[in-house]
């Protein structure tokens, strides 16, 4: 079992990023884990991490011996748990990655009432707009807008989430209100540059027909929330999820615009690599994470025309 134990701490070593980390988390001290990793590597004889002072990162024979080991440790596992017949206790470190402004305002507060229900978990939240790699960064999850192509990945909705061209009622009453899609050529766009690719073209859909339009404005940001705080200032329209935007279109300071033409929807899922049997503290999170946002899917409410969800 020597080679299963050498897995299992290889794998705390990548998930905790550096070998200090590990150190701490396995109980030891960091030369014990820098000695026991290059024996492992002369076992081996490849070379699994390239290591510098500052990072960290695994070699192709690396990552497939975690890959590939991995998924042994993981059948063995469940082999002992069906022989056995126990439960297994949600614990140990699960890192979760969420983007910036969703996972400030509704992941942070449910992971709070999680930790309380399961303190035998370490919950280490990674927050990013940038796309991560569930397996090579070593995330147990993550929670993200549209599904994944990726058939490695198993992409459940958390929630449905609508998106919308808004504007301030100042900005309506200098400018007027675009009448169809292609009224915004004339208007100051405010852009998210989210991706070079799509940056600043705009879907939309309004029964069998579709309209991509190019806007473009003096301000753009890749950054959410100060798009949208210069739409509330009145500098232009702007393109904005249902979850962001909904307590500013329900108090007035922002206006739907063309409300009969939509844009392609942003749903959230939440997203977790593909195994036969997932571990405890993830289907845990997982569960709880789909009960609390039960109310904010599958709805008639997120028709065209219905009321405002989040």
């Amino acid at each position: 079992m020597d080679s299963l134990d050498d897995l299992s701490f290889f794998a705390v070593v990548v998930k905790r990023g550096s070998l200090a980390a590990a150190a701490q988390e396995l109980g030891i001290t960091p030369p014990a884990v820098s000695k026991r990793l290059a024996a492992i590597e002369a076992r081996l004889r490849v070379r699994l991490l390239n290591r510098t002072t500052r990072r960290m990162s695994l070699t192709p024979e690396g990552e497939t011996w975690l890959a590939e080991g991995g998924r042994l440790v993981a059948e063995l596992e469940e082999l002992e748990r069906k022989i056995s017949g126990g439960s297994v206790v949600p614990q140990g470190l699960l890192r979760l990655n969420a983007t910036l402004g969703f996972g400030r305002k509704y992941v942070t507060p449910e992971l709070s009432r999680f930790a309380r229900a399961y303190p035998g978990v370490e919950v280490q939240m990674h927050l990013s707009d940038r796309p991560v790699n569930l397996v090579e960064q070593a995330f147990d999850l993550a929670i993200r807008f549209g599904e994944q192509p990726d058939a490695r990945i198993t992409a459940r909705k958390l929630a449905d989430n609508r998106r919308f061209l808004c504007a301030s009622p100042s900005y309506i009453a200098a400018h007027g209100m675009p009448a169809s899609p292609r009224d915004l050529h004339r208007h100051s766009c405010i852009v998210l540059r989210e991706s070079d690719e799509i940056y600043g073209s705009w879907q939309f859909r309004s029964g069998s027909r579709q309209e991509t339009v190019k806007v473009r404005g003096p301000l753009s940001t890749n950054d959410g929330e100060a798009a949208l705080s210069w739409a509330l200032d009145g500098h232009g329209i702007v393109l904005r999820s249902e979850w962001d935007a909904a307590p500013y279109l329900r108090s007035g300071r922002l206006q739907l615009l063309l409300e009969d033409w939509a844009p392609p929807p942003a749903d959230i899922y939440i997203l977790f690599p593909t195994k036969s049997h997932l571990q405890a503290k993830t289907r845990a999170m997982v569960d709880f994470m789909l009960d609390a946002f039960a109310d904010r899917r599958g709805t008639e409410r997120m028709r065209s025309g219905g009321s405002l969800l989040w």
